[in-house]
């Protein structure tokens, strides 16, 4: 696998994709604005609900249980919402070991 190949495989897209199968393993790369994006919003919520949480702790010391209710919500609503935005804009998931074109051809 070259680089070149690769970037010319997530070039390829013309139903207009926001995200294509990876190369190797199970799961989608960004390859449209709208795809990186959508996992730009994700890395901020986590982020914002990370510091939110820190900022929780700090002044009581020991978290509340609405405190990781709240935590752990937000980071579960946020990964079912992105894997539900990568299965609809995205390529159909399957596991794929190089080149997706190579093996749908054979």
């Amino acid at each position: 696998m070259s680089s070149k190949e690769y970037i010319e495989y997530l070039k390829d897209n013309p139903q207009g994709l926001w995200f294509k199968a990876r190369w190797y393993g199970w799961g989608w790369v960004p390859v449209r604005w709208q795809g990186w994006v959508s996992v730009l919003a994700f890395v901020l919520i986590l982020l914002a609900n990370g510091f939110y949480f820190e900022s929780k702790v700090a002044v009581s010391l020991y978290p509340t249980d609405f405190d990781l209710f709240l935590f752990f919500g937000i980071i579960f609503v946020s990964i079912i919402a992105l894997f539900f935005v990568c299965y609809k804009k995205g390529e159909w998931p399957h596991w794929n070991w190089g080149d997706p074109r190579k093996s749908k051809k054979s």
